[in-house]
């Protein structure tokens, strides 16, 4: 279901929408919140929930690893994109899990017209890291 009101879309967001998420800001267009659901060292795995305004995407980016790794989208709230390189876009809607493989290029985020959330689940792996790359266009994101 879209959201372009933000309290309706906030009664629905279940793990609620968190703070702004400054520290990765310059790798969004548009504005995103982050709200941990565990905490690095206390968990074998981090998992946030992370809220994007209507229009809201990261970057295109990479989840490296030498084995294992990746990511693992749970969709919750309103609805998304997610598109791997080279392939169509994938629609996200509450109750949609989406695997992204690592060593994969992609991006995700709000569909132009609503408010999404997802839980991301970065996946353990040997020798992670992510590389935040290009934006997304304002061609290829209409697209």
């Amino acid at each position: 279901m879209k959201y372009t009101d933000q309290a309706a879309f906030d009664a629905v967001n279940v793990f609620g929408t968190g703070e702004p998420n400054e520290a990765y800001a310059r790798y969004f267009s548009g504005r995103s919140f982050l709200r941990p659901l565990t905490q690095p060292g206390e968990a074998p795995m981090f998992l946030a929930n992370v809220t994007f305004e209507p229009g809201c995407r990261n970057n295109w980016h990479i989840h490296h690893a030498s084995s294992g790794g990746g990511q693992v989208l749970i969709c919750t709230a309103g609805e998304g994109w997610l598109q791997l390189e080279g392939r169509e876009p994938i629609s996200l809607t509450p109750g949609v899990v989406a695997t992204i493989p690592a060593n994969v290029k992609h991006w995700h985020g709000a569909k132009a017209d609503t408010w999404f959330s997802h839980i991301a689940v970065e996946v353990p792996g040997e020798n992670t890291s992510n590389e935040w790359l290009e934006p997304v266009s304002e061609e290829e994101y209409p697209a």
